[in-house]
C-alpha cells in the first residue's frame, strides 16, 4: 500500500485561524453568552452554499438590527489570520515532485474565500498547485458529512486506502477513517504541515 493522493483542509493546515478569538469576538459583537442553534444552523447552510452571501448578511441584520452589515462582515471574517509563505514553499516543491495527487477539501463559504483572495498575495499560485479544489459552498457538501468524501473518491476515481487526509478537526478526520482513509488529525498548536514527511513518515 502506498499513498498515491493526498488531500488537504485549508484552516489551520494552511492558513492560520483564531477560532477561539473569533467566537468571543462574535458573542460580544452579537452580546450573547453562547451561540444559539438557529445561528449555528444557517452558519451551517452558508458554508454548505444552500444559501447566499446575501441572505446570510440579510439573516444577520434582520437579527441584530443594531449592526451594520459591514460589522457582520468583519466579525464573520476575524477568525482568518496569516498563512505562512513556507507552507506555500512546500506545496510547491510537492507538486514540482510531482509524486502525488493534491486535493484540497475545506468547508468555506464565500465571505471567506473572498477576504482570502483579497489579503493572501499567492492565493492563484496556491490554488494552482492542486489537482482539484474543492469548497464547500461550491460544490454543496459539508465535511464531516461521508457524501464529502465520498464525492471527492468518486470524482478523481480514488482508492480509499491510497489516500491521506489531513485536518485539523477531529470529526473530519474520524468521518473519512470510516471510508478507509488514512488521516491526519493535526494539532495546530505544535505540529505544521511542512513536517508532514517526518510526523507520517509509516505512510509513505
Amino acid at each position: 500500500m502506498k499513498i498515491k493522493t493526498i488531500i488537504f483542509d485549508f484552516g489551520d493546515v494552511f492558513i492560520n485561524l483564531d477560532k477561539a478569538g473569533a467566537m468571543q469576538n462574535a458573542l460580544t459583537l452579537f452580546e450573547l453568552d453562547e451561540f444559539p442553534e438557529d445561528l449555528i444552523a444557517i452558519n451551517t447552510l452558508y458554508e454548505q452554499g444552500l444559501i447566499s452571501s446575501e441572505e446570510f448578511i440579510e439573516f444577520y441584520t434582520d437579527n441584530f438590527p443594531k449592526l451594520s452589515e459591514e460589522q457582520i462582515t468583519k466579525a464573520w471574517n476575524f477568525i482568518l489570520r496569516d498563512f505562512p509563505e513556507t507552507r506555500l514553499e512546500f506545496l510547491k516543491q510537492l507538486k514540482a515532485e510531482n509524486k502525488y495527487k493534491l486535493i484540497l477539501l475545506s468547508n468555506t463559504n464565500d465571505i471567506h474565500i473572498n477576504w482570502v483572495k483579497e489579503h493572501v498575495p499567492f492565493y492563484e499560485e496556491f490554488k494552482n498547485c492542486f489537482d482539484q479544489f474543492y469548497l464547500s459552498h461550491e460544490i454543496f457538501l459539508r465535511k464531516p458529512n461521508a457524501d464529502i468524501y465520498q464525492f471527492v473518491l468518486d470524482q478523481n476515481n480514488l482508492k480509499a486506502e491510497e489516500c491521506l487526509f489531513i485536518d485539523d478537526t477531529k470529526d473530519n478526520t474520524d468521518a473519512a477513517s470510516k471510508l478507509g482513509i488514512h488521516t491526519w488529525n493535526i494539532d495546530e498548536t505544535k505540529e505544521d504541515i511542512t513536517n508532514l514527511f517526518s510526523i507520517k513518515k509509516d505512510l509513505f
